[in-house]
């Protein structure tokens, strides 16, 4: 059995199409990613799953259990960490995690072993008399995802949970994120974080408007646009008119700056090479680094979506 079952699922707003006829599975047991831009409709897509929205068309069904008709039934067995932190600033951590694990009718015992594991394993057991109102951004994602474990579910929907966290909270909620795969959990990710679902996820779907554009593995999504290869090269120091330098190596067809490297696209990555340490000696300068990349799945996902149109040539990310 699948832990998640989609077809033609719609979601209309009067007459803004939010999510527009997606169909895919989720098989137990992987990390599922499903990637987008803001306001593609994955939070949308996730509200429709956990049974907070209700359909315009089309049905899923959780662990067989149909998210409309069955919504009590298919929530016993999901947790769900929602992209902005629903914790009660006026009440403590500990409280926090029992509430919760009352709602999900969790028993004394249980409840409480579980809820100091959880607060142990994420940094919080310290703090958990404190009010959650003096707590940081972090902390107060790191105790919503520990509430959304509560319940201890078979599946669990993270809608942008790094969004911007500090490092040592990213990394602690990535750790989580395997430990609880390992244990044969499903989970549901959402993300505009693209490196994130590279690292994270079995298989990703890219959602853009609404529509699902591709699904499969990081890998196989990459392997389909194999003409997009690059260069990445720093040089020492950077000559004046650099973007058109670089830009007139023969087969380059664009130019990224990112921080003090330069990213150069191109189906030829060696005659590049070579282009490249023509262009260092003409112009005095030392290559002090050169490296060579396949397609990324940021390229899947732009080509995919088409958020960046690139009419000179030069990109710069700072």
């Amino acid at each position: 059995m699948n832990a998640i079952e989609v077809s033609h699922l719609t979601k209309k707003f009067g007459k803004l199409v939010a999510v527009n006829d997606i169909s895919f599975s989720v098989k137990e047991g992987e990390t599922f990613g499903f990637l987008g831009p803001n306001g593609a409709g994955k939070t949308t897509t996730i509200r429709m799953l956990t049974g907070i929205t209700v359909p315009t068309g089309g049905d899923a069904k959780i662990f067989g259990k149909d998210v409309v008709n069955e919504t009590i039934a298919a929530r016993k067995q999901i947790g769900i960490v929602h992209e902005t932190s629903n914790i009660y600033t006026d009440l403590t951590a500990w409280q926090n995690m029992m509430f919760t694990a009352e709602v999900y009718d969790v028993g004394k015992a249980v409840r409480e072993k579980r809820g100091r594991e959880l607060l142990e394993l994420f940094g919080l057991w310290e703090r958990k008399d404190d009010k959650t109102n003096g707590y940081s951004k972090g902390m107060k994602r790191r105790l919503t995802l520990a509430m959304g474990l509560i319940n201890d579910p078979r599946l669990i929907f993270l809608d942008e949970p790094t969004s911007g966290l500090d490092v040592q909270s990213n990394l602690i909620i990535r750790d989580v994120i395997r430990d609880v795969t390992a244990r044969g959990v499903t989970v549901f990710l959402t993300t505009h974080n693209i490196e994130e679902a590279n690292v994270s996820c079995d298989r990703v779907a890219i959602i853009n408007h609404g529509m699902i554009a591709a699904i499969d593995s990081p890998e196989k999504l990459k392997k389909t646009i194999q003409s997009v290869q690059s260069v990445e090269v720093a040089l020492d120091p950077v000559p004046a008119q650099w973007a058109d330098g670089l830009r007139g190596i023969g087969t380059v067809s664009e130019v990224r700056k990112l921080g003090d490297k330069f990213r150069l696209i191109t189906e030829d990555p060696p005659a590049v090479i070579a282009g490249v340490m023509a262009y260092a000696e003409q112009h005095h300068t030392r290559v002090i680094s050169v490296n060579t990349y396949g397609p990324s799945l940021e390229d899947v996902f732009i080509k995919l979506t088409g958020l960046e149109v690139r009419t000179r040539g030069v990109k710069t990310v700072d």
